[in-house]
């Protein structure tokens, strides 16, 4: 079922979450990202109920987070491997690591992201690829994409400045 934003436009931080928001779809992708592939590996890494784990495979595979591929025939079975599209949420599971680190490590940070040839300790931060500028509240805002609908323009009154009536 597609969600709606309290708005009612489609708002793409809902859809992304209506994939991935749920606890145990990222830490599979978590796993995924650091090389796991076997049911049996992310059921142990996890220590999740197997009819849940195939679940939210599936939604992944579903999703086209994960790709599934058999790799032994007698008995079937299958790995599942990242996508492009997983590839592509590595850099929001690096986020969400240092803002668990930042701001709910108490004891310690238990893993830390290292820059991979020189060792050295990295702080993740959103960069503009267009500017290289780090994207902050001061200096960058969401604003109505092409496909905003011209009532919530004309509620936020954006219509005039992005040309709609």
């Amino acid at each position: 079922m597609q969600r709606k934003s309290f708005d009612g436009m489609s708002c793409p931080i809902a859809r992304s979450l209506e994939h991935v928001g749920e606890w145990w779809s990222i830490l599979i992708l978590r796993d995924a990202a650091r090389g796991m592939t076997r049911f049996d590996e992310f059921q142990k890494s996890l220590g999740i109920a197997p009819n849940m784990l195939t679940r939210r495979l599936s939604g992944l595979v579903e999703a086209g987070f994960l790709e599934r591929r058999q790799y032994s025939e007698r008995p079937p079975r299958d790995e599942y491997v990242l996508t492009p599209r997983g590839q592509d949420f590595r850099p929001v599971l690096w986020a969400i690591m240092a803002f668990g680190n930042r701001h709910f490590a108490p004891e310690g940070e238990s893993v830390v992201l290292v820059d991979a040839e020189t060792g050295l300790r990295a702080d993740p931060v959103l960069i503009d690829r267009v500017s290289g500028k780090a994207m902050t509240p001061a200096t960058f805002r969401p604003a109505p994409g092409p496909a905003a609908a011209v009532a919530y323009l004309q509620r936020n009154g954006a219509a005039s400045e992005a040309g709609h009536p």
